[in-house]
């Protein structure tokens, strides 16, 4: 059909800013559950506050001030400023609020006990946590790392706010332009196809990981 290398490409589109946020937000996000767990309440306190206001807002307004931001707050050109690096800033922005409490919540669900036995055992901090806890903190964390993560499959089509054309965007054009909702129901069926591979791909690294009982 003549409408499948359109949505195709929209669907490349789409895994880019998947992976892309991933790349991003992962590592991101552990740095900020660090500054969040940080006792100094200079440290703490504004990560804290930047935490609730990008949990406390839709990620569609966070897209349209990344991406407008600069000319409306600094009088600086859009010319040059691709869409798509807006949406990727964006999104790993949002994305890693989320994985840092993740993080935090499974980094402090490991008893002090461990770490304790870590320092008697003759550890390092950066021992202790690499060899000991992270093991741990990564089977732990992966049901709600598994949830966030289809949430992001399905979240790539708000990047249509900032004209990206990513797949369900192109879906809903070829909808108007064949008065059809048949280019709908194929950008579903790739949008499920695509969540039942990252699934079973999460669902492995869990199996993998069964010896942390």
């Amino acid at each position: 059909m003549e409408m499948l290398p359109p949505l195709a490409k929209g669907l490349v589109t789409s895994i880019n800013i998947f992976l892309l946020t991933l790349l991003c937000a992962c590592p991101l996000g552990m740095v900020i559950a660090f500054g969040r767990m940080n006792r100094h309440l200079v440290i703490n306190g504004p990560i804290r506050l930047f935490i609730s206001v990008m949990r406390g807002t839709p990620l569609m307004l966070q897209l349209l001030v990344v991406y407008f931001g600069p000319y409306y707050i600094f009088r600086v050109s859009l010319a040059g400023y691709p869409p798509f690096l807006a949406v990727i800033i964006a999104f790993s922005i949002n994305y890693a609020v989320y994985f840092a409490e993740i993080y935090r919540a499974g980094i402090q669900s490991i008893p002090v006990g461990q770490y304790e036995a870590a320092t008697v055992l003759g550890y390092s901090k950066l021992q202790t946590f690499f060899k000991i806890i992270l093991p741990q903190v990564i089977k732990r964390i992966l049901p709600p790392m598994t949830n966030e993560t289809i949430t992001l499959v399905k979240d790539t089509s708000l990047a249509q706010v900032i004209a990206v054309a990513e797949m369900f965007t192109i879906a809903k054009r070829l909808a108007n332009a064949q008065s059809s909702v048949l280019a709908l129901a194929v950008a579903g069926l790739f949008y499920y196809i695509f969540n039942f591979i990252v699934a079973m791909v999460m669902e492995k690294c869990e199996k993998c990981l069964d010896y942390y009982r």
